[in-house]
C-alpha cells in the first residue's frame, strides 16, 4: 500500500525529514534507499557539493536553489542513516552546528573584539584547534594536525601550507616563491630525460614513472603556493580554465562541423589556428 505523502502543512525541513524516513522504511520503503549506508552515500554527497559551487559559478540562481535542495537532502540522509542506527539524528546535527558557531564567534555572541578580518582569522583557528583537542583528549603533536585527508589535492595543500605558514616556515614574497616554482620544473625536466636516455627493464620503468610523478606533484604543489601567495583559491582557477578549454574545443568542433569535415581528419596545425582565433574573439 503506498505511503501518504509527507503533510504539506508542515514547514519544509521537517517534510523532508519525513520523506528520508519514508524512504528508508523497512516496510514499504524505497528499496535501493533502504540499503544506502555512510560510506555508499558520501560519494553523492561531494557531487552535490560540487554542483552547489557550479551554480554559484553560473550565477544561476535557480540552479542554486535546487542544487542548494539536493545537498540538503544529504544532510537528512546522513541524519536518517544515523537515527536508524541510534547514533543522532536531524535535530542532534542542527544543534551541534549552532553552538559550534556560537563558540565560534565570541566577537558576535560575546565581550571579545578583533582590530581586522586577518586577526579574526587567527583567532578562529585557534578555536578550531581547542575544539579538536578537546574532541581527541589530547593536545595536538603539530600545527598540520586535524587537515583531512579525502579534501581535493590542491584544496589540502592550501590548508597545509596555511598552517605552516602561521609558525613561520613560509616565503616572505613571491619572487622566492616563482624561483621555486623554476626549480622544480628542472627538477621534473631532469627525469623525464633520464627516462628517455636509458632503456629500462619494466621494473625500473615503474620507479622512474614513480620519481616523475613524484617531481610533478612538487611542481604542482609549488603552483598552489603561488596561488596561495596571490589569494587566489587554486581549484577555483583550474575550474575557471576547465571552463575556458571547454568553450574553446567546443568552438574548434563546431567549426570543424559547420565546415562540413570530420575533426578526426584534422591536423594540430589546423585546429590550433581554429583555437587562436577563437581566443581572439573572446
Amino acid at each position: 500500500m503506498p505511503k501518504q505523502i509527507p503533510d504539506e502543512t508542515k514547514n519544509g525541513i521537517s517534510r523532508l525529514i519525513d520523506l528520508m524516513k519514508d524512504l528508508r522504511d523497512p516496510d514499504g520503503g524505497c528499496p535501493w534507499d533502504i540499503e544506502q549506508n555512510f560510506r555508499t552515500i558520501a560519494p553523492y554527497t561531494i557531487e552535490e557539493a560540487y554542483e552547489v559551487a557550479d551554480a554559484i559559478e553560473k550565477n544561476d540562481p535557480v540552479s542554486l536553489k535546487d542544487e542548494l535542495g539536493d545537498l540538503l537532502l544529504q544532510v537528512v540522509y546522513h541524519a536518517q542513516i544515523a537515527k536508524d542506527e541510534n547514533l543522532f539524528d536531524f535535530e542532534d546535527v542542527a544543534q551541534a552546528i549552532t553552538e559550534k558557531m556560537i563558540n565560534r564567534h565570541p566577537h558576535v555572541y560575546g565581550d571579545v573584539s578583533h582590530d581586522n578580518v586577518e586577526e579574526q582569522k587567527l583567532a578562529w583557528e585557534e578555536l578550531k584547534a581547542k575544539e579538536r583537542e578537546k574532541r581527541q583528549g589530547k593536545e595536538e603533536n603539530s600545527v598540520l594536525d586535524g587537515i583531512t585527508v579525502g579534501l581535493p589535492a590542491a584544496t589540502r595543500a592550501v590548508k597545509l601550507q596555511k598552517r605552516a605558514a602561521k609558525v613561520g616556515f613560509d616565503w616572505p614574497d613571491l619572487s622566492p616563491v616563482i624561483d621555486k616554482i623554476h626549480e622544480e620544473i628542472d627538477e621534473l625536466k631532469d627525469v623525464l630525460q633520464l627516462e628517455q636516455q636509458i632503456n629500462m627493464p619494466d621494473q625500473n620503468d615503474r620507479v622512474q614513472h614513480d620519481r616523475a610523478e613524484d617531481e610533478l606533484g612538487d611542481v604542482l604543489f609549488s603552483v598552489v603556493n603561488l596561488a596561495r601567495h596571490l589569494d587566489i583559491d587554486p581549484e577555483q582557477a583550474l575550474r575557471r580554465t576547465n571552463q575556458k578549454f571547454e568553450k574553446r574545443f567546443r568552438t574548434v568542433e563546431k567549426t570543424i562541423r559547420d565546415n562540413g569535415l570530420n575533426i578526426q581528419d584534422m591536423s594540430l596545425e589546423y585546429m590550433e589556428s581554429i583555437w587562436i582565433s577563437s581566443k581572439k574573439n573572446e
